[in-house]
Parts: C-alpha cells; sequence; structure tokens
C-alpha cells in the first residue's frame, strides 16, 4: 500500500503530539489544582473538589450577578443594584469564591500556574455567555506597572487572553492602564474604597479612539467589593465606551460585592 507525502505528515504529527505529551506528563505530572492529587490527564479536577464548588446559577440579580437565596421572580434585581448608582452596566462571575475555586484563584496569581487560565476561561464563557454575546470587545483590569514587574504577568489579562482566544471577540490590550499603586480594598469602608482607586486607572490617550462606541466586557479574576471594576468602567465610559460589563472567575459569597457599585 502507497502512502501519500499527506499521509506521512499527518501521522508524523500525531507521533509528535503523543510523545510531548507524554513528556509533559513525566516532567508536570497532571494533578488536580484543587488538592493536588494525581489525575488522568491536564486541565481537570478530581471528583472531590469539583463536587466542594459552588457554582453561581440562576437565581441571581440581573444587574450585580448576585446570587439569591430563593427565586424572587424574574428579571429581579438587589436593593443594591437599585440604591447605589453605577458604572458597570452587568456583572457575572462562575462561582463563590472558596475552598477549590479560592485555591485556583490564588494558583493563577501568586503561583505562576498560569496553565490553569485556559480551564478557567472556559467555565467564564459558560457564565458570561449573555454578555460576550453582547459584547464588542474585551478589556482586562490592568495592573500597576511595579506589581506587574514583581508577578510577570497580569492574572486577569490572562483570563482574557484565552477568553478572547475561544470566542473571537477582540483583545484590546494596553487600553485601560493603571497608574496609582493601590492598596488592597479589602476591609475599607466605602469612603476609603472611593479615596483609594481615585485616580488609579487611565486610558492612554492614542487608543481612546479604539473603544469610542464599544460595548466592552471588563475582566477580572475575583469580584471582591466591586469597587475596583466600577472604577475602571467609570474611566472606560468616560474615555467613550457605550457601556461596560464585568466577567470574572470568582466572587465572594456575601458582604463585598453585593455592594459592587459603591
Amino acid at each position: 500500500m502507497a502512502f501519500s507525502s499527506t499521509d506521512v505528515t499527518a501521522s508524523l504529527s500525531i507521533v509528535t503530539r503523543f510523545l510531548a505529551e507524554g513528556a509533559m506528563a513525566v516532567v508536570f505530572p497532571p494533578v488536580c489544582p484543587g488538592c493536588g492529587v494525581l489525575m488522568g490527564r491536564h486541565g481537570g479536577m478530581c471528583a472531590v473538589c469539583w463536587n466542594e464548588i459552588r457554582f453561581i446559577e440562576r437565581p441571581w440579580c440581573e444587574v450585580t450577578g448576585q446570587p439569591f437565596d430563593h427565586d424572587r421572580g424574574e428579571g429581579l434585581v438587589s436593593a443594591a443594584a437599585i440604591a447605589v448608582p453605577r458604572a458597570c452596566q452587568r456583572a457575572r462571575s462562575d462561582r463563590i469564591y472558596d475552598g477549590p475555586a479560592r485555591k485556583l484563584a490564588q494558583a493563577l496569581k501568586f503561583s505562576d500556574r498560569t496553565d490553569l487560565a485556559p480551564m478557567m476561561a472556559d467555565w467564564m464563557i459558560r457564565a458570561g455567555a449573555e454578555l460576550l454575546d453582547q459584547a464588542d470587545a474585551i478589556v482586562a483590569v490592568p495592573l500597576h506597572r511595579r506589581r506587574l514587574f514583581g508577578r510577570a504577568y497580569n492574572q486577569s489579562g490572562e483570563l482574557a487572553r484565552a477568553i478572547s482566544v475561544r470566542t473571537g471577540r477582540p483583545l484590546l490590550a494596553g487600553v485601560l492602564e493603571r497608574r496609582k499603586a493601590t492598596t488592597p480594598q479589602v476591609g475599607l469602608g466605602r469612603t476609603a474604597r472611593i479615596a483609594n482607586l481615585s485616580g488609579a486607572f487611565a486610558v492612554e490617550p492614542s487608543r481612546a479612539p479604539s473603544i469610542a462606541g464599544k460595548r466592552l466586557l471588563l475582566v477580572d479574576d475575583v469580584l471582591t467589593t466591586g469597587a475596583t471594576v466600577n472604577a475602571a468602567a467609570k474611566v472606560l465610559l468616560r474615555a467613550g465606551a457605550a457601556e461596560v460589563s464585568v466577567l470574572s472567575f470568582a466572587r465572594v459569597a456575601s458582604g463585598g460585592a453585593e455592594t459592587l457599585y459603591a
């Protein structure tokens, strides 16, 4: 039987990929990112950790995405979303920030586990499908240059890049800048949060035309108080964006992101 050059090339490609995956498994054994137990392949979680994840499902506030403890009717929004002026149109998160979700987010952020970003992005795409359908482009919440220098990458940028690749939505890198090094928002009161983030973000003037009139999806890793994304959204809107919605991997259970627009 004669084989064409195409058949030979395809076979060699399969063999090469198989050998590469085998070598990768030896050097970097596939383990559950939640608990470290050995897995059969990369890109998954063990059954124990999977069952501990608290995915955010309806019913939720249609504006903030904060889950309700019981069904209050379709299209209902929380009291906080009504009472406080907002810059973000809507917000969605895939899961509650605890247990394995916390470990995943911290591994991406602090342990150089950028390999987790594609898997996390897949979950975020599911959670933010309605936002992605209406978004013209994606923007990541930026790090200040000092923090970026120390970490060598932006965890939100890694998530945004993976989402862009999978959905085809353009990623507008470098449009939003973080010009002020801020302290962590957790534990600060409303006035202190506003002061901490005052002047923190800016749109590069030469890049402003790229967001003019566009519906933007702002990507962050974890939604805590929500003040950071709100401050970033205000800057994007002032620079000409039509609207800004937020998509994060996880969010705090309560007491934080419920005040998303404070």
